[in-house]
């Protein structure tokens, strides 16, 4: 795939070849299931003559229209499955979910990119109903954990027991794992358990392994933290220290339903149970679909760009904008930069582009950087928000900069 390849080719007699600077795995095929009907529209079907070195191709998603691809064409085969995959996602979340897509399509982002996602929003805004749910479009093992003060490491990490053989009588330890032993885990009100679990937290979220009892484990590929929190109530909770705020790709706030919407919320709440989200994808689609964002090409002047946004909110040094030096205490690590670019890959994918472009950095800028800086007591003063100067820097840095 290549950064100035905008659309698919029309199919001809002689596939058209395209380099790649690495060549994309190749997604297994999924499990039998049950035929659905696909979300509208269906996807166009690229339709070429066989080649005889053809690679097998990533099959469509669950409850996706066929889609025949020429084989010199295996990476628009991918970006396709990859847009696919995000559509039908959101087609089977609507049948519970209302609204909200813009906090769908950035947990999905944080799914694509091997990352982790922290949903901030007063209660009542269906923060747990939509992660449960997203849960079951993954046919993948799901755990929810209920963060309070008492929880230990032991609770989420498991334990070692003392178990007898029932046959031979003989007694030996053996591990029980906790609800972190998942792919995907809810960590509900993550902000409510004190820092000794806080810790364990973080190994699992940072390393995707824990320690018990002197022996380390590995967890279960792929691995997902979605939590959430409350940001009204703060008695007797636990602020997240910075290190871990750091291991979320995204803080997504979640913000009140339009006034259509809560009309929606309404009638589907409280009138006859609808319809039930079916799996898209399994584990090993997840992987493929990880494969793939990390072979998207990004070329320089979005490296360029993104490095531009990150380093000039670094108050103490040159390179920091005059209104990050007046209301930012500290700017955000490389660890925003490296994000800014894998969260704008993905984006790129499910809006079915071949290519990375400094729009897609840009859209996925606030959710990135909001947890990565921090206000000073001037902006709070001033009414100041993280978004605010996100908003500042997108404007005060032109995506057309030339490379320097």
């Amino acid at each position: 795939m290549t950064p100035e390849t905008e659309a698919a080719p029309e199919p001809t007699a002689e596939p058209a070849t395209t380099e790649a600077p690495e060549a994309l795995p190749v997604a297994p095929n999924p499990e039998e299931h049950e035929p659905a009907l696909p979300p509208p529209p269906s996807p166009e079907a690229l339709v070429a003559e066989p080649h005889e070195e053809a690679l097998p191709l990533p099959p469509p998603p669950m409850h996706a229209a066929p889609v025949a691809v020429a084989a010199s064409s295996d990476d628009l085969a991918a970006v396709e499955f990859c847009k696919t995959s995000y559509a039908n996602i959101q087609y089977e979340l609507s049948k519970v979910i209302v609204g909200q897509n813009k906090v769908v399509e950035e947990i999905l982002i944080a799914i694509f990119t091997r990352s982790h996602a922290l949903l901030v929003g007063v209660p009542g805004l269906a923060k747990t109903l939509l992660i449960s749910t997203l849960a079951d479009t993954l046919n993948m093992s799901f755990k929810r954990i209920q963060f309070t003060p008492d929880l230990m490491p032991s609770d989420i990490t498991g334990t070692e027991v003392i178990y007898q053989d029932p046959q031979s009588g003989e007694k030996q330890f053996k591990f029980l794992p906790g609800p972190l032993f998942s792919n995907v885990v809810l960590a509900d009100e993550i902000n409510r358990t004190p820092p000794k679990t806080q810790a364990a937290m973080l190994e699992a979220m940072q390393e995707r392994r824990i320690t018990v009892g002197g022996v380390t484990r590995d967890l279960p590929k792929p691995f997902f933290v979605l939590a959430t929190q409350n940001p009204l109530e703060q008695e007797g909770t636990y602020p997240l220290p910075e290190a871990q705020l750091d291991r979320f790709l995204f803080l997504i706030y979640v913000d009140y339903p339009s006034d259509d919407e809560e009309f929606m919320i309404m009638k589907m709440g409280t009138g006859a149970a609808g319809e039930i989200p079916q799996p898209i994808l399994n584990a090993e689609q997840i992987l493929f679909i990880q494969k793939t964002v990390k072979a998207v090409p990004v070329p320089d002047h979005v490296y360029m760009y993104a490095k531009r946004i990150v380093r000039a909110t670094r108050a103490k040094t040159s390179e920091a904008l005059p209104f990050c030096k007046k209301w930012l205490s500290f700017g955000a690590g490389p660890r925003a930069s490296l994000s800014l670019i894998m969260a704008a890959k993905a984006h790129a994918l499910i809006n079915g582009q071949v290519y990375v472009g400094c729009h897609n950095v840009a859209a996925v800028a606030h959710s990135i950087l909001r947890h990565r800086i921090a206000l000073n007591f001037a902006a709070q003063g001033e009414e100041m928000t993280t978004d605010k100067i996100v908003d500042m820097l997108l404007a005060e840095i032109p995506q057309d900069e030339p490379l320097r």
